[in-house]
């Protein structure tokens, strides 16, 4: 699912550049995405975005993630951007001066909670000392490289990780949930420094479950993006699912 999330964000951001000058940088206000069915393994996945309406500072956007036909989505999106998030000029200003990305990928532990997962582990996320997960910044998650800040999709993708894991070992559950709706609120800038993260229940039913999490960098207090959404629990493995 992160990577859903992180593939709409980039096209939603993609759309509203291209109904705009391409000289202001933007962020990401809001995103909700909701889940319509699994992606066929082996098959690329595409995106459709398209920014409908811009008022001064405000852009709002609707993205389609599909493989075969655009008729049949794995995932739909809406957003909201900011226009002019800050004073950086996106063509005339030159990024920092970045060495090549070094590899981010987190530590060979195949007993551990990603180690069936590539795509947390290519993001280098990692269970902290304090029980706590935590993203390691580094080049290859930056979105704007002016200021510097990390894309706004591996923000959400690792919120989204975040809470399959902790809902996962907090409910004692056989089998991660399945997503069904996500929705993510951008609340400032991610830095150039570790992210961390955590997940509750809200409220657990039969099936679904609700949730919320919250990622920060230096102050707990202070997050830079919050969440909440619904997980379908699934059958134990070898037992008889809907």
């Amino acid at each position: 699912g992160g990577v859903v999330t992180a593939m709409l964000d980039e096209s939603c951001g993609m759309a509203v550049q291209l109904a705009l000058d391409g000289r202001r940088a933007i962020a990401t206000l809001d995103l909700r995405i909701d889940y319509q069915k699994p992606a066929t393994p082996g098959l690329d996945i595409k995106a459709h975005a398209v920014c409908y309406r811009v008022t001064r500072s405000i852009a709002f956007v609707r993205a389609t993630a599909y493989q075969e036909s655009e008729d049949e989505p794995v995932a739909t999106a809406t957003a909201c951007f900011m226009a002019g998030a800050n004073r950086t000029n996106m063509l005339r200003d030159k990024p920092r001066d970045y060495r090549v990305p070094p590899p981010l990928d987190a530590p060979e532990d195949p007993t551990g909670l990603f180690a069936n997962s590539p795509f947390a582990r290519c993001l280098g996320i990692r269970i902290g000392a304090d029980g706590v997960p935590v993203m390691p910044f580094s080049e290859r998650i930056i979105g704007n490289p002016i200021l510097p800040a990390i894309h706004g999709g591996m923000t959400g993708a690792f919120l989204e990780t975040t809470a399959i894991v902790s809902l996962t070992r907090e409910l004692g559950v056989a089998r991660p949930p399945k997503p069904i709706g996500l929705t993510i609120n951008y609340l400032r800038s991610g830095r150039a420094l570790d992210t961390y993260a955590r997940a509750s229940v809200v409220k657990q039913g039969r099936r679904v479950v609700a949730f919320e999490a919250q990622a920060w960098q230096d102050d707990p207090a202070k997050p830079i993006a919050s969440a909440f959404g619904h997980f379908m629990l699934r059958s134990a493995p070898g037992a008889d699912e809907e």
